[in-house]
C-alpha cells in the first residue's frame, strides 16, 4: 500500500534524476576546449611555417575561454584544482602571446624560408628579383613550446575535473582528457582552413595533419564514451536519458556523421586546386558542429 505522499516523495527524486542527466559543467568544458587547443595550436606552429596571426588568435581565444571557465566557477560552483588551473592557463596565454608579440620582428623562420625559396624560383623563371623578409628578421624567435605550459596546466586541472565527475575515476579522467583533444584538434582544424585566405602559400601538409590527428583521435573518443556505463547502456535502457532513447541515436549520428565528414575533409585535399582548401574548411565547419555534438550529447545524458 502506497505510503501517503510517497507519490511526491518519487517524483521529486525522478525530477532530480532527468535534472542530472542534463546537467553540463561548463568550467570543465571550456578548460577542456582551451586546453586541447592549445595543443593542437602548438601542434601546427611548432614547424614555424604558419604565420604569427595564427598564434595570436589561437592565444586570445584560448585564453578568454579558460578565463571564462574560470569565471562561470566563481559564479556556479567552484573546483580548486580545475579552476585555478583555468586561470593559470589564461595567464600562461596572455604571457605567451605577449613574447609573440615582443619578438614579432624575428618573423616565422619557416614562412621567411618559404618565402625566399619561392622568390628564389620566380627570380630564376622571370629573372624579376623580390626582396625577402628575411633579411629584415632581427632577434630571436617565439619558442614553440611557450604554447606548451597551458597545455601542461590544463592537463593537470582537467585531471582533478575527471576525478571530481563521479563513477569509475580512470573511464571518467579518460573521456575528460580525450574529450580535450577531441575538442582542441576540430576546432584548430577549422580555424586553420580559414588562415589560408591569408596565408595562402601555406602548405597544405598541415591542415592534413590536423585532419589526420582528428581522425585518429575519433576512435578512442567515441569508445571512451561507449566504456560502462556509457552510450551502451542508453540503448540498452539502464541509463534513463528521458527522452525514450532519442538522444543516444542522436549521439551515433552525430559521432558517425564526425567520422563521414573527417574521411570527406580528407578525399577534398587531395584535390590539387586552391579551392580544395576552402572545400575542406566549409566541410570541417559542419564536422565542428557533429563533433560537439558527440562530445556534448554524451556528457549530457551521462553527467550525474
Amino acid at each position: 500500500m502506497a505510503v501517503p505522499g510517497s507519490v511526491g516523495w518519487v517524483g521529486a527524486a525522478v525530477a532530480r534524476s532527468l535534472r542530472a542527466v542534463i546537467r553540463l559543467d561548463a568550467s570543465t568544458f571550456l578548460l577542456q576546449w582551451a586546453t586541447g587547443g592549445m595543443l593542437f595550436g602548438w601542434f601546427t606552429t611548432r614547424r614555424r611555417e604558419v604565420s604569427l596571426g595564427y598564434g595570436w588568435l589561437l592565444r586570445i581565444t584560448y585564453g578568454m575561454l579558460a578565463l571564462a571557465g574560470f569565471a562561470w566557477a566563481i559564479a556556479y560552483g567552484f573546483l580548486a584544482g580545475r579552476d585555478l588551473a583555468a586561470l593559470a592557463v589564461a595567464v600562461s596565454c596572455a604571457v605567451g602571446l605577449g613574447v609573440s608579440i615582443q619578438r614579432r620582428k624575428a618573423g616565422v623562420s619557416g614562412q621567411l624560408a618559404e618565402f625566399d625559396r619561392r622568390s628564389a624560383r620566380i627570380d630564376a623563371m622571370t629573372g624579376i628579383e623580390r626582396t625577402a623578409p628575411s633579411s629584415a628578421a632581427k632577434g630571436v624567435e617565439f619558442p614553440p613550446v611557450l604554447d606548451l605550459v597551458p597545455v601542461a596546466i590544463g592537463t593537470v586541472g582537467l585531471v582533478f575535473a575527471g576525478l571530481d565527475a563521479g563513477g569509475n575515476a580512470a573511464v571518467a579522467v579518460l573521456r575528460t582528457l580525450v574529450g580535450a583533444a577531441f575538442l582542441g584538434a576540430i576546432t584548430d582544424a577549422m580555424l586553420l582552413g580559414h588562415w589560408y585566405l591569408t596565408q595562402p602559400g601555406l602548405p597544405r601538409r598541415l591542415l592534413n595533419e590536423l585532419v589526420d590527428a582528428l581522425g585518429w583521435i575519433w576512435p578512442v573518443e567515441v569508445g571512451a564514451l561507449l566504456l560502462p556505463t556509457g552510450m551502451i547502456s542508453v540503448w540498452t535502457g539502464a541509463v534513463d536519458d528521458g527522452w525514450n532513447g532519442t538522444l543516444g541515436w542522436m549521439w551515433l549520428a552525430c559521432a558517425l556523421t564526425t567520422l563521414i565528414l573527417v574521411l570527406v575533409t580528407k578525399a577534398a585535399l587531395k584535390e590539387r586546386s586552391y579551392s580544395a582548401v576552402m572545400a575542406a574548411t566549409g566541410l570541417l565547419y559542419l564536422a565542428i558542429l557533429s563533433a560537439f555534438g558527440t562530445d556534448l550529447v554524451a556528457r549530457a545524458v551521462l553527467a550525474g
